[in-house]
């Protein structure tokens, strides 16, 4: 019997994701995927699988999963409160999910997007070369209750018990990009302007993209109203009619008139799209020499991310300094107590 995800309640927005559709944008489709990449790469990496994997992407929310075999699974992204059985367990590790046992998952406690990752991934059918829904494209669609998902062979059943350290990025910060072809629209004065500024995240956001706002007056160019619509891709920031910065992420259309002050390194992509309502998100110009050399080391980071894993439960038989922890209260190797000797 084929293994499957029985999906019992998912939140708005639950849709299967992976590293989506490159090579399409001129026919009009963009990449889109998972909003957060990194956080596929840091699943597939504590399930020791290929990171081309299909898994379920929750947006704010989860929901109640089930499986039909015994699973393995692994959560990452924004993490959020969830139990297997009412039992709690670690967000950002892998686990066991035995047949027929409930997985809860609850909204996130910050951040945006959380990821359920399985043991051979959502083997869903491929629509032009991927798995994953393109919400803005009408491709696949949102995963509703009582979705019965196919799950692929798992190459490796037994390996769970990991867990992965977590790289912050659900609470805004600094987002680096470089200059683009529109770039000289903007004046000097209002590029500098731009990069000492604090961007609060709207209400408004969605796989297209995120829409910002500054206190004091928005972003203009005079010469950028006679931009002409072309080629636009994720990361790249518009500057819409009202001066206020969008920063477009996977599903984003693929063109647009909108002038483009720069674009976002894709390494720092998640941190736009985990950033909340509120959350302060800054930009630091660098130039491009640069961002090639951090996107180069951030590509082998994501590469090695196996070399970071960690067992959830140390075993005794691997801890070479066992006896310089104080296992029991009070009790010691003997070596620290001052004694009397008569």
């Amino acid at each position: 019997m084929t293994r499957a995800l029985i999906v019992h309640r998912a939140g708005p927005g639950t849709s299967v994701q992976d590293r989506g559709r490159p090579g399409f944008l001129a026919q009009g489709l963009s990449r889109g995927g998972a909003a957060d990449r990194l956080a596929l790469a840091e699943g597939a990496a504590l399930l020791r699988q290929d990171s081309q994997l299909a898994a379920l992407e929750l947006v704010g929310t989860g929901g109640d999963f089930e499986v039909t075999a015994d699973t393995r699974i692994a959560l990452t992204g924004a993490p959020m409160r969830a139990t297997i059985d009412g039992a709690p367990i670690v967000w950002n590790a892998s686990h066991l999910l035995p047949q027929g046992a409930r997985l809860s998952i609850g909204a996130a406690r910050t951040g945006n997007y959380g990821y359920l990752h399985l043991g051979g991934g959502l083997d869903l059918p491929t629509l032009l070369t991927a798995r994953s829904a393109h919400l803005a494209a009408g491709l696949n669609g949102p995963v509703q209750a009582g979705s019965r998902l196919p799950l692929g062979p798992d190459a490796k059943p037994d390996q769970t018990g990991l867990t992965l350290g977590t790289n912050e990025r659900f609470d805004g910060g600094t987002v680096r990009f470089v200059a683009g072809p529109q770039t000289p629209l903007f004046d000097a004065s209002e590029i500098d302007r731009f990069t000492a500024m604090g961007f609060r995240r709207d209400t408004r956001g969605n796989r297209m993209g995120v829409k910002l706002f500054c206190d004091g007056a928005g972003f203009h160019s005079d010469a950028g109203l006679s931009v002409l619509s072309e080629v636009i891709t994720p990361g790249d920031i518009q500057i819409t009619g009202d001066g206020s910065p969008f920063v477009l992420l996977g599903e984003c259309q693929t063109t647009g008139g909108y002038p483009r002050i720069g674009s976002v390194l894709p390494c720092d992509l998640p941190r736009v799209a985990q950033a909340r309502p509120g959350d302060i998100l800054r930009f630091s110009l660098i130039p491009l020499a640069e961002a090639v050399e951090v996107e180069r080391r951030e590509d082998t980071r994501r590469k090695t991310l196996r070399n970071q894993l960690r067992p959830l439960i140390r075993d005794p038989h691997n801890i070479h300094d066992l006896l310089s922890y104080q296992l029991i209260s009070g009790v010691t190797a003997g070596d620290d107590l001052e004694r009397d000797i008569p």
